[in-house]
């Protein structure tokens, strides 16, 4: 009888798998077809009842309780874009002034590194329909309205400007003039902090529209990088400063510009300049300026208050750490300056504090042996903050509420996954997304009880594409590595597997510190569509986030310190001894794919652990730490000059002699992040070791190796090398 019963159940899987409709690369990465839809760039207005959002066509608005649109704010094909009336013409971001009647546009970016782009803005005025172009000399750079609405504030060639839109000439005023490409930035930043502190506008204004504090940043004695540029008949070179771990910095300086005065005054924040700011704002009273600093380990983090009227500064919040700080960011001030909301981990998670103006006392908000994530809301009447958390689990987001002392915890979502909310000005209302593993983003309007109000958006199309192409699915799960640390993985694995057939495995890693991969949600969906393609193939992929990851504790992520791929290499054989004495894996045929810090952790699988894994795929890998940057490589590896051995040991360079399987490694010629010259130094190194490798590399792309069909032809060259060797 029990026969019988195992014949029907894998008939019955069997038939399951044959009734799916194949995945193909096209459908992944050029018909579009499991793309889901999404709202973007969602804009609270002040009342509290109504947001807008930007689309293709203009700018709509709508009343949170209905679905319906109330109107169309503004129309883009009613507009005259003059600069660039040959092509269509591309909204990229929008913001209102204070007062509702204005809204400034940036249209057709073109970008510069990750974050940072030049566009055309354009101010539209809501009432008059006036619309004119912010300048007409080119594009501009971060711009922004004064708190009042009568100025604009913008950058160009790396010098600070500000428009009074008040005036009937509207007037422009250069606030600086010594701004010069790799020599001096004002108001923008640098490569390095653009990339590790997410810091892009780097200026502010006041609450009263009077004055602006703004960074200054000396490149001059920051080492450039080239990037040839292929495609002319000579070759073009784009340089640019990027200094390496160990190397100088950018000298940083905090200016306060006071527009009445037309006047600049130097912030005095010491003679030694070996540090980073990586956040400046003005607190909820007059003219009080916080710099938040950090020091070249980035072990002591302190903010400093600034009265800008007489340039007094007191430190008025400290903390060290035996490891390092992450990225620090703004502080949230109350309404009346009594107080501010922090995030830190001194704890030993991630948790919110309450800290005191009066005598900067800090009281905790939330605690407990789980990470907090995002701060979504405070309510400041009711004395209570809005918060997503992992904790009922690292893999999940929930969405939370308590009092700022701590009581009446409640957590508001009600759907196990991946939680998030952006909350209406006055709190009464939030927008929340939610998905999980086997669930496309969901969008909603929820009252602040967590009661759902209506659905924006359910991807219900999407959703039915996944009946047709999706039976393989996400399976969650950890295990206990020998030396007792618990690792959580998800797997993918073919809907119609055979009984008593071993499958080979492709495990995807990234592993970097903090970073989170198995995480219950949508992310990386394109990438999760090739892994199921691959199921269908007969392969399994399975991922593991090693030791240094996020949302496990403070210990947890941070045991890496000094050693950076030492023991994130030790867990990706554990996850291969593990898996690989399931009867249905072929232990002979593990591979592994990774990008950027996964691209690493790839090159060491094939090297370090050459005895386990049979194939490996490195796209962008960082070879050697002395080549990135000194920011994120400092934080987690102190110097080269401190540390040659955490540095070398951890190389795959230096353990290319012990390459065996099958190895291709990928990389854009034009990465600005992970230098090509990583590849290339450790190509050196194995036709030194004499070791055969296949390699691919992409001219002019950058990190994200994208561009027309750039990612189909990437998929496709892995998807024929793990066919062909694994």
């Amino acid at each position: 009888m029990k026969k019988v019963s195992l014949i029907l159940f894998c008939l019955f899987f069997s038939l399951l798998g044959f009734s799916q409709k194949k995945i193909t690369l096209e459908d992944i990465w050029i018909t579009g077809k499991f793309y889901p839809n999404s709202i973007r760039e969602i804009r609270s207005l002040p009342s509290g009842q109504e947001y807008c959002v930007l689309n293709r066509t203009g700018i709509d608005k709508y009343e949170y309780k209905s679905k319906d649109k109330i109107e169309t704010i503004v129309n883009f094909s009613l507009l005259n874009f003059s600069k660039n009336e040959e092509k269509r013409n591309v909204v990229a971001d929008y913001s209102f002034s204070a007062d509702q009647s204005k809204i400034l546009l940036a249209v057709n970016p073109t970008y510069i590194y990750r974050y940072s782009f030049t566009a055309d803005y354009y101010i539209y005025d809501i009432k008059t329909k006036n619309f004119y172009p912010l300048n007409k000399e080119g594009k501009e750079q971060l711009a922004e309205f004064s708190p009042d609405g009568n100025k604009v504030s913008w950058i160009r060639d790396n010098n600070l400007y500000i428009t009074d839109i008040s005036s009937k000439n509207r007037e422009v005023k250069q606030v600086t003039f010594d701004g010069e490409f790799n020599k001096i930035i004002n108001a923008s930043s640098d490569w390095v902090y653009e990339e590790e502190l997410t810091l892009v506008k780097a200026y502010k204004w006041n609450n009263t529209s009077d004055k602006i504090a703004y960074y200054r940043f000396d490149q001059t004695n920051v080492k450039e990088y080239s990037i040839q540029i292929w495609g002319e008949l000579y070759p073009k070179e784009y340089k640019y400063k990027y200094p390496k771990a160990g190397e100088d910095n950018s000298i940083v300086d905090i200016f306060v510009y006071d527009i009445k005065k037309d006047k600049h005054t130097q912030i005095d924040l010491g003679e030694n300049k070996d540090y980073y700011i990586p956040r400046i704002q003005f607190s909820s009273g007059k003219d009080e300026l916080l710099i938040h600093k950090l020091n070249r380990l980035q072990n002591q983090y302190d903010i400093f208050l600034v009265n800008t009227s007489d340039f007094s500064i007191k430190n008025i919040y400290s903390e060290k750490n035996k490891y390092y700080i992450n990225e620090p960011q703004e502080v949230h001030f109350l309404k009346d300056n009594s107080a501010f909301i922090i995030k830190s981990e001194k704890s030993g998670y991630w948790h919110f504090y309450l800290v005191k103006m009066k005598d900067y006392s800090v009281s905790p908000i939330t605690s407990g042996n789980y990470d907090v994530d995002k701060l979504c809301f405070v309510d400041e009447d009711k004395k209570k903050i809005y918060y997503t958390a992992a904790e009922s689990s690292a893999i999940n987001r929930e969405l939370c509420v308590i009092n700022f002392n701590g009581k009446k915890k409640k957590i508001l979502s009600t759907q196990t996954g991946t939680n998030d909310a952006q909350f209406s000005s006055n709190g009464k209302y939030y927008i929340g997304t939610f998905s999980d593993s086997k669930t496309p983003t969901t969008y909603s309007v929820n009252n602040n009880k967590g009661e759902q109000v209506l659905i924006l958006e359910d991807n219900a199309s999407l959703k039915q594409t996944i009946k047709e192409y999706g039976s393989e699915e996400k399976e969650f799960g950890s295990f206990n590595t020998q030396n007792g640390t618990t690792l959580n993985y998800w797997m993918i694995k073919p809907s119609n597997m055979e009984p008593n057939k071993k499958y080979p495995v492709l495990f995807y890693v990234y592993g970097g510190p903090s970073s989170q991969e198995v995480l219950n949600s949508q992310a990386r969906s394109m990438d999760m569509w090739w892994y199921k393609m691959l199921a269908q193939e007969g392969y399994i992929t399975i991922c593991v986030d090693p030791r240094g990851t996020g949302y496990q504790g403070e210990e947890f992520r941070k045991c890496t310190y000094m050693e950076l791929g030492k023991y994130e290499t030790e867990d990706m054989i554990e996850a291969a001894k593990y898996f690989g004495s399931f009867d249905y894996i072929d232990k002979e045929r593990l591979g592994v794919f990774g990008w950027s810090y996964g691209g690493y952790m790839s090159a060491l699988a094939i090297t370090k652990g050459a005895d386990y894994f049979k194939t490996a795929i490195a796209v962008a890998p960082v070879t050697n730490w002395r080549y990135y940057d000194n920011i994120y490589t400092e934080r987690f590896m102190r110097t080269p000059q401190e540390n040659p051995k955490g540095y070398d040991d951890n190389s795959p360079i230096n353990h290319v002699e012990k390459l065996k399987g099958n190895f291709l490694l990928i990389h854009g010629t034009g990465d600005d992040n992970v230098h090509f010259q990583n590849s290339m130094d450790l190509v050196n190194a194995m036709i030194k070791a004499n070791k055969q490798f296949e390699q691919f590399y992409y001219p002019n792309r950058d990190h994200g190796i994208y561009g027309g069909i750039t990612r189909y032809h990437l998929y496709k060259l892995m998807t024929d090398f793990i066919k062909s060797k694994l």
